[in-house]
């Protein structure tokens, strides 16, 4: 399945316009904003280096964590049904599609993040780390002359 190609300028002015009008209500807390906001502005910062594997690995790994914090502030400052108004309901409906929309937004920045040549895989190897050191070489050591003469070697006669 294609998907169409989608910039991620369009990608950040979305997720821009959707956290503004979550926060309008001042429902949730300011974690929530400042989460989201900094996210788009490394997404601002991919945009500015096309080249740039870091900017884009960046912000892929941002959205992500900010599904785990979305979940975090919708589950605990969801208000009550006697306490929504239309203003309140409008901002957590904003808020929750904003939140239904970073999946597709993070596979949309991961086929980016494959076309500028990166492989965005997060692979932690614990079972081979610091057992193999065939291969080490240590470069800060050069062969010193040890501190004490070697007694195999014959003694150097006085003159």
């Amino acid at each position: 399945m294609e998907l169409p190609a989608v910039s991620l300028k369009v990608i950040i002015m979305v997720h821009w316009l959707l956290t503004v009008w979550g926060c309008m209500n001042y429902m949730f807390p300011a974690s929530y904003a400042w989460g989201n906001f900094s996210v788009l502005a490394v997404g601002i910062w991919a945009i500015v280096q096309r080249d740039s594997l870091d900017a884009i690995t960046m912000f892929l790994f941002g959205l992500l964590l900010t599904v785990v914090t979305d979940i975090i502030h919708i589950s605990l400052f969801y208000p009550s049904n006697k306490d929504l108004t239309d203003l309140k309901r409008f901002s957590v409906g904003m808020v929750i599609f904003s939140f239904l929309l970073k999946p597709v937004s993070c596979y949309l920045v991961y086929q980016m993040c494959r076309e500028r040549g990166g492989d965005c895989t997060f692979n932690i190897d614990v079972s081979s780390a610091g057992r193999d050191r065939s291969t080490y070489e240590p470069i800060d050591q050069q062969d010193a002359p040890s501190q004490w003469p070697d007694s195999s070697r014959t003694a150097q006669q006085p003159y």
